[in-house]
């Protein structure tokens, strides 16, 4: 991770900053913050997309701020780095050659703690072998623990970093719901080793403010003249996706 030595320079002072952990969010495992919180946290980057997509990008870890492009900046948070050569994920909070300024990691340190008071390895080991996907939980983590716009995944050649993000024009882009819900369930279920589907799309949608109707292994969700309907087999799989307006 020395790298990150060349690339950003580093803070001198501390800062102290006051992150609020969002206590109405609660999970024992990856898997259960998956059923009850990953649609709705992959559906924030669609918003994140649709505003930095395609766009060269930059972090200053002095000012604590990425930018994309030429005049979008946005305050950032940094939670830590994959290395391509080893496949290895480092927590921030854990490299000790790199000495970082606190205030960039604390969503990092709060991160670390509610690991490890939930037994979370995946938030509380600073070092391990990790795969791509990994990054994206950890980050949908963050976005949603934290109440963020959410994360971006900036490759600088020998690694990864993970930043998350906060602004309002991101969090207010405007979508067309019904296709989005259709779109970001399957690409959440597909990526993802998730053992109930139907709970996780009975949370997605119930978050989303839809009025639910379970009958066996189908749902039936509705709001504002959408309709979405769900089939699942035995195994609370999903079989089976559709909606209209």
């Amino acid at each position: 991770m020395g790298i990150f030595n060349n690339l950003f320079k580093k803070k001198e002072e501390t800062a102290s900053t006051s992150i609020q952990n969002n206590h109405t969010i609660s999970f024992t495992s990856e898997n259960d913050f998956l059923e009850k919180y990953g649609a709705l946290a992959l559906e924030k980057q669609r918003n994140l997309y649709n505003v930095t997509g395609g766009l060269s990008w930059n972090v200053n870890m002095d000012a604590e701020e990425i930018t994309f492009g030429d005049d979008l900046t946005f305050p950032m948070q940094v939670l830590g780095s994959f290395s391509h050569s080893s496949e290895t994920w480092l927590w921030l909070w854990d490299n000790k050659a790199g000495g970082y300024a606190e205030s960039v990691m604390q969503q990092a340190l709060s991160l670390k703690q509610y690991g490890e008071e939930n037994n979370i390895d995946l938030l509380s080991v600073g070092k391990f072998d990790a795969v791509p996907n990994d990054l994206h939980l950890i980050g949908m983590i963050a976005t949603t623990m934290f109440n963020l716009s959410g994360y971006y995944l900036g490759n600088y050649g020998q690694g990864t970093m993970v930043v998350t993000l906060k602004d309002d024009a991101i969090d207010n882009t405007e979508s067309e719901e019904l296709s989005r819900i259709l779109t970001v369930f399957p690409e959440l279920i597909s990526t993802f080793d998730i053992v109930n589907h139907k709970d996780a799309f009975i949370n997605y949608l119930s978050q989303k403010g839809y009025e639910l109707a379970v009958n066996g292994n189908e749902v039936k969700a509705e709001k504002n003249y959408n309709v979405i309907n769900a089939v699942f087999n035995q195994h609370n799989l999903l079989t089976s996706l559709n909606g209209n307006s």
